[in-house]
């Protein structure tokens, strides 16, 4: 995170083209938040959507997909929750409790963190008036606090509008693929940066989920960002 500000904007945005959004990209936390936590979680799920820097950036610099991108970390607060979500100051993830969370002042960090964050991304939007949005997210193969393996290697999650969606399940699985449909995880109660920034707006977008062991070098990133970067181009074209 440079000079306090949450997000970094990465290539040139062009008005009616792609754009990519990475809410949980980065796993800084600033030094003035105690987290009270181990170093190494901070390199987990829990903190960073592992690999989504990586295939966002690389979207944004080889296939002119620009990306908002978070810069601090989802236990600081959960740039990907409403503003009066239980959990938007998280004080338990996967198991791992958070103490310095406990009795946090959720609103300072909203003020400091999330709100920047998302008034940048509304103004960006409405200079890209973008023809689709990417919301990019990886998930962990498998939960410390389950027993179920994650069998998908992508997934898609939408909440009421689902139009390009349907179209990205579709071209994924043309790919030979396992796709989830609103798995792991479902976008009717985990959308709140969509449901923010393009369902309200009447704006097409693909929630994309990644498995997190399939991006976790530079090789494996270029791969996805390619992949990402044509199925969203098709499906822009299916829904004109």
């Amino acid at each position: 995170m440079i000079d306090g500000i949450p997000y970094r904007q990465i290539g040139t945005v062009k008005r009616g083209g792609l754009v990519c959004v990475a809410d949980h990209a980065s796993n800084f936390v600033p030094p003035d938040v105690p987290l009270g936590i181990p170093r190494n979680l901070l390199d987990q799920h829990i903190a960073v959507d592992i690999g989504v820097n990586g295939v966002a950036a690389r979207m944004a610099r080889r296939h002119d997909v620009p990306a908002h991108l978070a810069t601090v970390s989802r236990l600081v607060v959960d740039l990907h929750r409403e503003e009066d979500h239980p959990n938007v100051v998280p004080t338990e993830s996967d198991g791992h409790l958070i103490p310095g969370n406990i009795g946090a002042d959720v609103q300072g960090r909203l003020d400091s963190y999330y709100r920047p964050y998302h008034s940048a991304l509304a103004k960006w939007l409405d200079e890209a008036a973008p023809e689709l949005i990417i919301s990019l997210h990886s998930f962990t193969p498998k939960l410390e606090t389950s027993d179920e393996d994650r069998p998908w290697q992508v997934a898609l999650l939408y909440n009421e509008d689902d139009r390009a969606a349907r179209h990205a399940i579709r071209l994924f699985s043309e790919l030979g693929l396992n796709v989830g449909d609103n798995e792991p995880y479902s976008g009717t109660e985990l959308n709140a940066t969509m449901n923010r920034h393009a369902e309200a707006h009447g704006r097409y977008y693909c929630a994309i989920e990644v498995r997190q062991d399939l991006i976790t070098t530079r090789a494996e990133q270029s791969r996805w960002a390619a992949m990402i970067s044509d199925v969203a181009g098709r499906v822009a074209l299916a829904l004109d």
